[in-house]
């Protein structure tokens, strides 16, 4: 029966390939395509609205006109013009930009604040494009079908790999949105000629990387995530000459590389985090527009969304998230968590939590679903949550760690939980945003010399020597605007 199986998966598996071939409609050429363009677009409309939530949008009316117009106008010399493209800028301090099928290319704001002219955006808009008309999301959609094949397969021939079916998809999954270093090379390559032929210089494309390398170096391990999701090749900035050289031969005319009007527009754009959504101090996050606090456990890392903040030791064994009910009431917020994760709860009742009412709750989920062939369920997963009503909103915080694991971290759990309170400390309600300044070189030296001229403070030179796309031993002459940093 299980030869039998096997072979039956072999045989679909082939009807596939022979039966799902479509013309590339970059290369020309036929491969193997599992997505239709319907589906593509049908993709990135139902995720779309996932990625706004998780990072919000960037409000500035004139930046967003002119990525949209730059954007469209660069969607009609592309090999995919009948798409219906949307572009987006997230508000997030991160530095990167991507594509999603059907259409949707988003920036950060973070990489927004990293260009230092329009013909660098324009290779970088030219890059993602690049990655939708090549069809490189869906390629991958086709390597994940095919590979969920061979993977059904495998859990039907082997009970130990059966044990481990819920992590094997879930690491296929992860496929989905990272290209290999073909299908950024390829995309490098569009981006050198969609820039050109809407009259840009894509040399100034191939500069940018040098920027994104020096953010790599600053960074130290963290790797920026345009490069986590980039590879980076070490020759790709001299590939990307080459690119340029090539399509401005071909598309003769002077290129226009647009500095000051660049800088024009991104003058005052919020730089780094921005306070309002919350912000970490000495250990404790504040939010001045919803006035509360609470600490963050000694070595955790934060991770801050509209929608969620995360944190997590370094260990990774442990995760504590708070988040807001869309229930009003504690009651009706305990049970549609319940309801909604699927909670076994062992015990719950009603408290206090530096004077709002809370309820406190320890349960446990199933990490998987229990199979006859097995006859046990993996570990679960124990749960500590705190429901506190504060103001208008029921706020939650749930810290979670396999159960075998859970007493190790449940004292910083509590410790922050319980610790949670109202923000009446003006100084931290009034913080201001650090954000970019465009300023008039008056007198010519060197970029150290001249942000020093400015207030420069001595460790934020080498960051502002990057956020301009300069060294700070090169020469600056007066008349130049250049970037600095103002609350």
């Amino acid at each position: 029966m299980k030869n039998t199986t096997i072979r039956f998966s072999i045989l679909a598996l082939i009807s596939i390939l022979l039966f799902s071939c479509a013309r590339n409609p970059v290369t020309g050429k036929k491969e193997v395509m599992l997505m239709s363009s319907k589906q593509e677009q049908a993709l990135g409309d139902q995720s779309d609205p996932s990625i706004v939530a998780a990072y919000g949008l960037y409000e500035d009316t004139e930046l967003q006109t002119f990525i949209d117009q730059k954007g469209q106008q660069m969607a009609k010399v592309s090999h995919r013009p009948d798409l219906a493209y949307n572009f987006k800028i997230l508000d997030s301090p991160v530095v990167n930009a991507f594509a999603l099928p059907g259409g949707y290319v988003y920036f950060t704001r973070g990489i927004m604040a990293h260009f230092n002219n329009e013909a660098e955006f324009a290779g970088v808009l030219g890059h993602e494009i690049g990655h939708i008309t090549a069809r490189h999301s869906a390629k991958q959609y086709t390597k994940q079908m095919i590979g969920q094949v061979g993977f059904m397969a495998g859990m039907i021939a082997s009970e130990k790999f059966r044990s481990l079916a819920n992590e094997a998809s879930q690491g296929l999954g992860l496929l989905f949105l990272k290209f290999g270093r073909d299908n950024e090379s390829e995309s490098d390559r569009l981006g050198a000629e969609y820039s050109t032929k809407i009259g840009y210089d894509a040399n100034e494309m191939a500069e940018f990387f040098k920027t994104l390398e020096r953010l790599q170096v600053q960074a130290g391990a963290s790797i920026p995530d345009f490069l986590s999701t980039h590879p980076n090749p070490a020759d790709r900035h001299n590939k990307v000459h080459q690119h340029a050289e090539e399509w401005q031969a071909q598309v003769p005319g002077q290129k226009k590389v647009n500095r000051n009007s660049y800088l024009k527009m991104i003058d005052g754009m919020v730089y780094g985090e921005d306070p309002k959504q919350g912000y970490v101090e000495n250990n404790v996050f504040y939010h001045p527009e919803l006035k509360f606090q609470f600490p963050v456990p000694n070595n955790w890392k934060l991770q801050n969304a509209p929608s969620v903040v995360q944190m997590a030791p370094q260990d990774g064994k442990a995760l504590m998230q708070f988040t807001i009910s869309s229930e009003k009431t504690l009651s009706a917020a305990a049970n549609k968590l319940v309801t909604d994760a699927k909670l076994t709860v062992f015990e719950q009742k009603n408290t206090t939590v530096n004077g709002f009412n809370a309820i406190t709750m320890l349960s446990e989920q199933a990490t998987q679903q229990q199979t006859q062939q097995q006859g046990q369920a993996s570990e679960p997963i124990r749960i500590l949550s705190y429901l506190i009503q504060y103001g208008q909103y029921v706020y939650m915080f749930h810290g979670m760690a396999l159960k075998s694991d859970f007493n190790k971290y449940n004292g910083a759990f509590k410790t922050t939980m319980t610790k949670f309170k109202s923000l009446t400390d003006q100084s931290k309600i009034n913080v201001k945003a650090t954000r970019i300044k465009i300023v008039r070189v008056q007198k010519g030296g060197t970029l150290q010399q001249v942000l020093q001229g400015f207030n420069a403070k001595q460790d934020q030179l080498q960051e502002l020597a990057i956020l301009n796309g300069m060294e700070l031993g090169d020469r600056v002459e007066s008349g130049i605007s250049i970037k600095v940093l103002t609350k």
